[in-house]
């Protein structure tokens, strides 16, 4: 079988991106928004991030509303941007002193991938950015 075929879906991966990490990105800021900002900011200070009260619901708010913006496909490139800075500063400051495969990075790296990904390639199908012509 020849997979070089599958190259006219190929415009099809970033919906696919969008909808895996959104998923994940609005679970993730959905439990900080909805029954975790106390404790968020509790586990922030206890990173010795700056003002972890505005920190925690920064996050919070690009998580959730990030995700959602992924699914949707509005704003995916800064979407994008900001969830993967989001997730940097996530793996230098709580995640790589876990190492891999303890619950620490490797989740962390793959949204850093794919949010970047979609930052450089954009929200390819059934995106509203294409409706709005945005990049």
């Amino acid at each position: 079988m020849c997979l070089s075929k599958l190259d006219k879906y190929s415009a099809w991966a970033p919906l696919l991106l969008r909808l895996a990490l959104g998923v994940v990105f609005i679970a993730h800021g959905a439990s900080k928004l909805f029954g975790g900002i106390a404790g968020t900011t509790q586990f922030f200070a206890g990173l010795g991030i700056p003002l972890p009260g505005i920190a925690a619901w920064v996050v919070a708010l690009v998580e959730f509303f990030g995700g959602i913006a992924l699914v949707i496909g509005l704003f995916t490139r800064y979407a994008g941007l900001l969830l993967s800075v989001n997730m940097l500063v996530a793996l230098f400051t709580a995640h790589f002193k876990d190492g891999a495969f303890t619950g620490g990075y490797e989740l962390v790296i793959v949204l850093i991938a794919g949010s970047l990904a979609l930052m450089l390639r954009g929200a390819g199908k059934l995106a509203i950015d294409n409706k709005i012509k945005i990049g």
